[in-house]
């Protein structure tokens, strides 16, 4: 048994919980979230969406692999990318930041570290990238990622955020907006071969950046 972390493609977003697959409560600004979802088309939405990020920007997720299993992942993106950002009240999100949008680890392999995991992939993947920050909404009210809040598990708990290193920079009662400041990717890197190794002993990190998406 071995883990390792894979970038996000088009070929690969079906191994995404089909939940998650379906959900376009980052993607997309509230009143065309309830259009898509009305019509059925938010699997469409969320691929369009990922394929144009790829395009545009470049990597915009992580998915973690417990042998051929999908256990975990992560996506990002440029605010200016998330329409739904616009909709918090401690919007905008900082402009040398990227933002933390979509993510999720199955329940059985909560507790184990893999949340941590994922964000450390993201971070060595944005340092690499000159980027200096990573930001999230945090929602204060949903206490762990442990026991999410179905009704708001798109939005990550704010105690996880904190756990994992990141710092409040705009607080409020319900949805504060954290901070991570990215060091060097070659820290990271350290942090996330450590991570696995102690998750699971052997270690397979694919670090290549997905092919060219499809239209």
């Amino acid at each position: 048994m071995s883990r390792r972390i894979t970038g996000v493609t088009l070929d690969n977003l079906e191994q995404l919980p089909r939940r998650c697959r379906r959900c376009v409560y980052w993607e997309l600004a509230p009143h065309m979230r309830e259009q898509a979802e009305e019509f059925g088309e938010t699997e469409v939405e969320k691929e369009a969406w990922v394929s144009a990020v790829l395009l545009e920007w470049g990597s915009c997720g992580r998915i973690v692999f417990s042998d051929d299993l999908p256990v975990g992942f992560v996506l990002y993106a440029p605010p200016n990318a998330v329409p739904r950002s616009n909709a918090f009240p401690t919007s905008p999100p900082s402009p040398d930041a990227v933002l933390l949008t979509g993510f999720h680890v199955l329940p059985e392999f909560r507790g184990g570290g893999v949340g941590r995991v994922l964000v450390q992939a993201v971070a060595k993947d944005l340092t690499k990238r000159g980027v200096r920050a990573i930001e999230a909404f945090g929602d204060a009210e949903n206490g762990s990622a442990e026991d999410p809040d179905e009704e708001h598990d798109c939005v990550l708990p704010a105690g996880f955020l904190q756990s994992v290193g990141f710092k409040t920079v705009r607080p409020h009662p319900r949805w504060p907006r954290l901070r991570l400041e990215l060091r060097s990717a070659i820290s990271w890197k350290e942090d996330v071969e450590a991570a696995l190794e102690k998750l699971l002993g052997q270690v397979s990190v694919t670090t290549a950046e997905p092919s060219a998406a499809r239209a």
